[in-house]
């Protein structure tokens, strides 16, 4: 049985622009290799982190139109942090456009932001209990 999810695609416009993107709020590029014919192979993620992204440059009219739009409009990308505060911080410093402001939820601190393909995420703390039950 299948036991991990590897990696997910995302439709971008264009390879580079995606990768600067992602870049500049913390992931790392595990690959980048030419395919040939104007395709990649460009697989990213946070670091550390274990599930990867595959930028996916959109060819034909249908994958163009689907262009921030594979959650069709709801949040359903999850970038969790350790450092809520800081991370957003940095978000924001780079210009991220962040729809809600900041809030706890039962399930950990949340605010939605939009990449600059109108993806739709949530950076997200998950609350943890520490060894002595202590939630965080």
């Amino acid at each position: 049985m299948p036991n991990r999810l590897a990696f997910f695609a995302i439709l971008v416009p264009d390879y580079d622009e995606a990768l600067e993107f992602f870049l500049q709020i913390g992931f790392e590029c595990r690959e980048d290799t030419d395919l040939g014919n104007g395709k990649r192979w460009v697989r990213i993620a946070p670091r550390g982190g274990e599930t990867e992204i595959l930028l996916a440059r959109a060819v034909g009219a249908r994958q163009v139109e689907a262009i921030g739009e594979q959650g069709g409009g709801r949040v359903w990308l999850f970038l969790e942090t350790t450092d809520f505060d800081a991370d957003f911080s940095h978000m924001q410093s780079i210009g991220i456009h962040f729809e809600t402001k900041p809030r706890d939820e039962p399930y950990g601190r949340v605010a939605v932001w939009v990449d600059p393909w109108g993806n739709r995420w949530d950076l997200i703390e998950f609350v943890r209990e520490d060894r002595r039950g202590t939630v965080r």
